[in-house]
């Protein structure tokens, strides 16, 4: 079962969840059933999830830190992709913030065979970017799926 990891902007306007969702669906669908690897941000991490269990696949979970749960703008289905992971692991951070998020991307980047970047291309020299991240794992040659649909903004 291929181990599949996520990255991707957390802020999404109005009516690109879905499409992305269609996208990570399409993209998922593609591998067959899949293991995912997520830190289960919001936007395009729960997107992930969402798209892996419905596909029959199962999903671990990279926490950054501690604190992370208060973090996350809707607690309520945060917790409910949590419960249903099959692995959580946090990293050794009592609080959230750049170096423990880039921290959970690196621990996951380990964990996969294949990245999926929600990524609209913007570069950035932020150490928790999803463009670091996807420059990260390139680095490694681990390959990077980027998914931007049609339509699609970041908020």
């Amino acid at each position: 079962m291929p181990r599949i990891g996520v990255t991707g902007h957390v802020r999404l306007a109005e009516g690109t969840a879905e499409l992305v969702y269609a996208a990570l669906t399409a993209t998922l669908a593609a591998h067959g059933p899949v293991h995912g690897v997520t830190c289960l941000a919001d936007g395009a991490d729960q997107l992930f999830a969402r798209a892996v269990a419905a596909l029959g696949g199962t999903y671990e979970v990279v926490l950054p830190a501690a604190d992370y749960r208060t973090v996350v703008s809707d607690v309520k289905s945060f917790d409910d992709l949590l419960g249903k992971a099959v692995r959580v692991d946090y990293l050794p951070f009592a609080t959230s913030g750049p170096e423990a998020y880039f921290a959970a991307s690196d621990e996951l980047l380990r964990r996969v065979d294949h990245l999926v970047a929600v990524w609209d291309g913007a570069p950035s020299d932020v150490v928790s970017s999803t463009a670091n991240v996807v420059r990260t794992a390139r680095a490694n040659g681990l390959p990077v799926t980027v998914i931007w649909p049609a339509g699609a903004r970041r908020a």
